[in-house]
This record gives structure tokens, C-alpha cells and sequence, in this order.
């Protein structure tokens, strides 16, 4: 049981989230929406937004999970300088990761000007846009499975240890399987997370078509020469969202 006067609030909030949703909706012209969103820009700003963003989530597993461990499982001086500093994107504004990534990966940057004389561009590439993705969507996995982890305890853990297990069979046995909801929850905030990146992607990478134009730079940038197709386009990015949360949501409650 709730407080009945919860309900009152709890509406309100769900409108204000549902209704610029329903606004798109009515503002799309419908008989026109395959070939609005059907243009080879369109398809390509689509294609390349879910490629990206799928090797940006895999990134944030790779490296963030980790990080994730270490950070719930172990101590050390300046932890919580270290926590901040890992969770900062969730608060930096995008465009500032950005200039922050371009001088660290462009041509004149702390590793760029190396990574220059090897032949490697970064900066302004379809990789810029992976490494925009993950480094805004990578504290949504770190704080989703550090958070299950502190939950969870360490209990199951040392059982394993005292019964002989190595620090890696612990690991790979019990905590990973422990962690898998947190996991999965993280991995799809983080896919979210880079699906709809934008700031970081437009200042690190541009908006080249094909090559760095993800899905949101298009609808920018139609927004200001035909608003129907920003609108369709809007309204597609919102139903792959909802399909990706959904999907998330029954594998969660499969795990």
C-alpha cells in the first residue's frame, strides 16, 4: 500500500514525460513518413547511430565493468577522487567532452599528434564518434553494476574463495552472474546513452555524412531546412529507444 496522494504527483510527472512524446506523434505527417524517413541520409544517419552506438556499449562492458569491480570490491587511497572523477560525464555538459576528447585525440592533441605520425586520425572520424559515444554512456554501466554489486554484498564471494575458488573463477562464477541485471541495465543505459549522443559527437567528430552524422546531428540538422522530416525522424529515434528499453526489460527479468 501508498499514500493515495502519491498518485497526484506521479501523474503529473508521467505527463510531463509522455506528452512532448504524443506532441511529435500529432505533429508527424504520417502519410509521408516512409519517405521522409527513407532518404539515403536518413538511412545512413540510422545505420551509422546503431552501428556506433553498439561498439560503444561493448567498450563501456569492456573497460567500465572493470572499473566497475574495482571500484565496489576493493580499497585504496583517493577512491572517491577517482569515483568522481569516472562519473563526471554524467554531469559535464556533452560539448565539453568534446573539446576535451579533441584535445586529447586530435592532431594537436595529448596523443593525437603521436597517433598523427603513425598514420592514425582520430579526430573528425567514425571512430571520434565511438569514442564520443563511450565516454559519455560509460558511467551509466559503471554506477548501474558497481551499485548491484554493493547491493548484492560480498558474502557468495568469499564462500567461493574459502572453498578454494581463484580470484578469476570468483569472478567469472559468482560475481559476474550475481551482477547480470545490474549488468544488462547498465549496458542498455549505455547504448541509450550514445544512441542519442550529440554535444560531444558534433565537437569531437562533425557531421559528415556516412561517416560521423549520427542520427541526432540529421534531425538537427533537418530541423532547420524541413521540419517534417526532423519530426519523422524524431519519432523514429523515440520508437528504436522504446524497442531497445523493452528489449533491456525482458532480459532483465530473464536474468
Amino acid at each position: 500500500m501508498i499514500p493515495r496522494w502519491l498518485y497526484a504527483p506521479a501523474a503529473v510527472g508521467a505527463a510531463f514525460v509522455l506528452l512532448p512524446l504524443v506532441a511529435i506523434a500529432a505533429r508527424v505527417e504520417w502519410t509521408d513518413l516512409f519517405d521522409l524517413v527513407t532518404s539515403q541520409a536518413s538511412k545512413d544517419a540510422l545505420w551509422l547511430s546503431l552501428r556506433t552506438s553498439a561498439i560503444a556499449t561493448l567498450l563501456c562492458l569492456l573497460f567500465g565493468t572493470p572499473m566497475a569491480v574495482v571500484l565496489a570490491r576493493t580499497s585504496f587511497p583517493g577512491q572517491g577522487v577517482v569515483r568522481s572523477l569516472v562519473l563526471l560525464p554524467l554531469v559535464l555538459p556533452p560539448v565539453v567532452g568534446g573539446i576535451a576528447l579533441l584535445y586529447t585525440f586530435g592532431r594537436r592533441g595529448l596523443l593525437g599528434h603521436e597517433l598523427d605520425v603513425l598514420g592514425l586520425q582520430v579526430a573528425f572520424s567514425t571512430t571520434a564518434v565511438v569514442l564520443a559515444q563511450t565516454f559519455v554512456a560509460m558511467p551509466f554501466l559503471v554506477v548501474s553494476i558497481e551499485g548491484a554489486l554493493r547491493t548484492a554484498g560480498q558474502r557468495y564471494e568469499v564462500a567461493a574463495a574459502s572453498l578454494g575458488a581463484r580470484p578469476t573463477t570468483v569472478f567469472r562464477r559468482v560475481t559476474l552472474p550475481l551482477v547480470l541485471p545490474g549488468l544488462v541495465s547498465g549496458a542498455v543505459l549505455a547504448f541509450a546513452r550514445s544512441l542519442g549522443e550529440f554535444g560531444a559527437t558534433i565537437t569531437f567528430a562533425g557531421s559528415l555524412q556516412g561517416v560521423t552524422r549520427t542520427l541526432p546531428l540529421e534531425i538537427y540538422q533537418l530541423r532547420e531546412t524541413d521540419v517534417d522530416a526532423a519530426v519523422a525522424l524524431s519519432l523514429v529515434l523515440v520508437v528504436v529507444a522504446v524497442l531497445v528499453i523493452g528489449l533491456a526489460r525482458q532480459g532483465r527479468s530473464a536474468a
